[in-house]
C-alpha cells in the first residue's frame, strides 16, 4: 500500500513544459522522499515559489513565454532556493549562462534519473549542511560596509540587503571567516559543502564572479574579492577590520 503522508517528504518544484517528463521525474523520486509538484510554465513557477516552500527547484531552459534564464533571475530576487536547470545537451553557453545568474547545478536535458537524484541530494544537502553549520558558526560577520548574518543567511551592503543564492552566500561567508588568507578552490569547496558536495572545482569561479557583481567590486581594482593568480581567493581586509 502507498504511503501518502507526504509530511516528511522534500518538497520539489519542476518547472517544465513537457507534461510526460514531469510526470516521470515525480514518479521516480517519489520513493526516495521526494515530493514533485510541478508547473509548465515560467509565471506559474514563480507564483508557487513565492505561495509555498521547496528545498530545490528543477528549472528547464527552454519554457514558453519566459525562458528558463528570466525565470531564474526573478526567482534570485526574491529567493535562495538551490535552483538546478536543465539544459541542451554540450551547450556550455547555456551552462556558463545559468551558473553566472544564480544556478546551484546543471543538467543535460537527456539526464539519467539516477544523476538527477545524485545531484538533487547534493543540493539539498549542502543547503542543509548550511543551516547545521550556521548553529556553530559566528552569529555575524562585519567587514568594511557588508554584514553577513549567518543565522538568517542575510548579506547586507550601506543598509541594503543583497540578494545571494544559497552557494553566493556560502562562498562569502567562508571568505569572510578566513578574511586575509588565501583560499584555494579545493578548500572553498571543502569548507562551503564538504566532500559530498558535487560540483566542478572551475565553477566556483563562476559564482565568485557573480559574488562580485552583487557586490559591485571589481576584479582589476579590488576592494572585497581578490583574485590571487595561481592560487585562489582572498577577502581584503581594511583598515576599520
Amino acid at each position: 500500500m502507498t504511503n501518502t503522508n507526504h509530511n516528511n517528504d522534500s518538497p520539489i518544484l519542476m518547472i517544465d513544459d513537457d507534461v510526460k517528463l514531469c510526470r516521470l521525474v515525480k514518479d521516480y523520486l517519489a520513493p526516495f522522499s521526494f515530493r514533485v509538484e510541478a508547473a509548465h510554465t515560467g509565471t506559474d513557477g514563480l507564483a508557487k515559489i513565492k505561495d509555498g516552500s521547496f528545498q530545490a527547484v528543477i528549472l528547464d531552459v527552454m519554457l514558453p513565454e519566459m525562458n528558463g534564464f528570466e525565470v531564474l533571475k526573478r526567482i534570485r530576487q526574491f529567493s535562495s532556493v538551490p535552483v538546478l536547470m536543465l539544459t541542451a545537451l554540450g551547450d556550455e553557453s547555456d551552462r556558463i549562462v545559468g551558473l553566472e545568474n544564480g544556478a546551484d547545478d546543471y543538467l543535460p536535458k537527456t539526464f539519467s534519473t539516477r544523476e538527477l537524484l545524485a545531484r538533487l541530494r547534493a543540493v539539498t544537502r549542502r543547503s542543509q549542511m548550511a543551516t547545521e553549520n550556521n548553529q556553530t558558526d559566528l552569529k555575524e560577520i562585519v567587514f568594511r560596509d557588508v554584514s553577513i548574518n549567518a543565522v538568517t543567511r542575510e548579506v547586507v551592503q550601506r543598509g541594503q540587503p543583497v540578494v545571494l543564492t544559497a552557494l553566493e552566500f556560502d562562498l562569502l561567508h567562508c571568505l569572510a571567516r578566513f578574511k586575509g588568507r588565501i583560499l584555494d578552490r579545493d578548500k572553498l569547496l571543502e569548507e562551503i559543502a564538504g566532500r559530498e558536495y558535487d560540483i566542478f572545482d572551475r565553477s566556483i569561479d563562476v559564482h565568485i564572479s557573480s559574488l562580485r557583481r552583487k557586490l559591485g567590486d571589481d576584479p582589476k581594482n579590488p576592494r572585497y574579492i581578490k583574485t590571487i593568480r595561481s592560487a585562489g581567493y582572498m577577502l581584503v581586509p581594511g583598515a576599520e577590520d
